[in-house]
């Protein structure tokens, strides 16, 4: 059922005993899709105080026009997420306590700017759709850990030096092409470049000197990868559907890398993974060349299992 689904916990009104039992220990998130009466809202807050590391979350209202003050009656929370695209303000945030650690703002039809956020110094994890009005904001955040941003262009990366404990890098969509500033963010761990449009270059990302993972996906204008020699602690490696790159040969210059994972890459040989073969750290090897028999003859050449062991990517931003 739906309802026993461990990681969301769906709650609507009239929420029921049902609906409040007990969160399992793996629960990410609460989250509701419409209206709650102010009496399931007191029922729920009352629940949500048991579980305050638990974000909350709003998204839906399909048809409705709602506002965040429902907010004053969760002071307490940790992380909050606003998936609403008719809302038109942010003015409930101010109800949120200063010690928020996660906040995620999804696209709204209306440009909200993001100075409510200035208040939340303690955030460690933001996740922004389409906002750039006050983007100079995020600037203040600097204890942010995380920042995952999508249908956001930026002219440079400036905006984000001030982040000095910034270990986890997300841009989606949008147009952020200059990335010449990428190695001054120079706790990364984590980055992902996925359907940045115009992006050409990625020579910034060979000098991420702590980094552990990169995924890159939909990339068009990417026609090759730079030298990894420099990228000593990369463990993992994700590249889909680069139509532009014809060879892979610079990524098995990371010493440490461990799993190696290759998505709908049809115009890469199988002669171009002979440069994997015998790396001193590989250890798994996910193929896909869009045909089941090339796959099979580049599993063969290099002798490894597909990667299985999927670690969440907390544990490359976190593990030291």
């Amino acid at each position: 059922m739906a309802d026993d689904y461990p990681f969301i916990r769906q709650v609507h009104s009239p929420i029921t005993e049902y609906q409040l039992r007990p969160l399992d220990p793996r629960c990410l998130v609460v989250q509701f899709d419409s209206p709650l009466s102010d009496n399931d809202f007191s029922r729920l807050s009352r629940f949500l105080k048991g579980y305050p590391k638990v974000p909350l979350r709003i998204y839906g209202h399909y048809r409705q026009t709602p506002d965040l003050s429902f907010l004053s009656q969760f002071p307490f929370l940790q992380g909050f997420q606003a998936d609403v695209y008719q809302l038109t303000d942010l003015d409930g945030l101010a109800f949120l306590p200063d010690s928020l650690e996660f906040l995620g703002l999804g696209q709204t039809k209306r440009r909200l700017s993001l100075k409510p956020l200035a208040r939340f110094k303690k955030l460690k994890d933001l996740f922004l759709v389409g906002h750039t009005k006050d983007f100079s904001i995020i600037s203040e955040l600097t204890d942010l850990v995380k920042l995952n941003l999508r249908s956001i262009t930026l002219p440079n990366l400036s905006p984000l030096l001030p982040l000095r404990q910034l270990r986890s890098l997300a841009l989606k969509l949008g147009g952020t092409k200059d990335l010449s500033l990428l190695p001054e963010l120079n706790n990364l761990r984590y980055l992902e470049l996925w359907m940045v449009k115009g992006l050409t270059d990625l020579g910034p990302v060979s000098q991420l000197h702590q980094l552990r993972y990169l995924f890159l996906q939909d990339l068009k204008q990417v026609t090759r990868l730079p030298s990894f020699t420099q990228l000593r602690k990369l463990e993992r490696c994700t590249i889909e559907n680069l139509k532009g790159l014809t060879e892979l040969c610079s990524i098995a210059a990371a010493e440490s890398l461990r799993e190696l994972c290759v998505v709908n890459m049809p115009q890469i040989p199988v002669s171009g993974f002979e440069c994997f073969k015998n790396h001193p750290t590989l250890r798994e090897a996910s193929v896909g060349l869009g045909s089941m028999r090339r796959n099979a003859e580049v599993t063969k050449m290099l002798g490894l299992p597909p990667v299985s062991n999927i670690k969440p990517i907390a544990s490359y931003v976190y593990d030291d």
